[in-house]
């Protein structure tokens, strides 16, 4: 099974009681603030939304996202979404 892993992009979500959320295979943080995290991973942008979010640890180099708060979703984007597509979602969701 690790055999057939290997080459393949791979991510993991943890998160405990819905007030810490651990992420791997995080490239890069596009923008955060206290309801919104948008991260791109390696398998697409991801949005984490909630009240009270602040990130606990970052580390790119090794692609590790630690976000406490109150966790209230994660959604994937999908398609060719890029950056400037944060303020599109933002106006739907808030």
């Amino acid at each position: 099974m690790i055999e057939q892993i290997k080459g393949q992009k791979r991510q993991e979500v943890k998160m405990l009681n819905r007030k810490l959320l651990e992420i791997s295979g995080v490239m890069n943080v596009e923008s955060f603030d206290n309801e919104e995290f948008l991260l791109e991973t390696e398998l697409g942008f991801l949005a984490v939304r909630g009240q009270n979010l602040h990130m606990k640890h970052l580390s790119l180099e090794q692609g590790l996202v630690a976000i406490e708060g109150q966790v209230h979703s994660l959604a994937y984007l999908d398609g060719n979404t890029s950056a400037k597509s944060k303020g599109l979602f933002g106006k739907l969701f808030k």
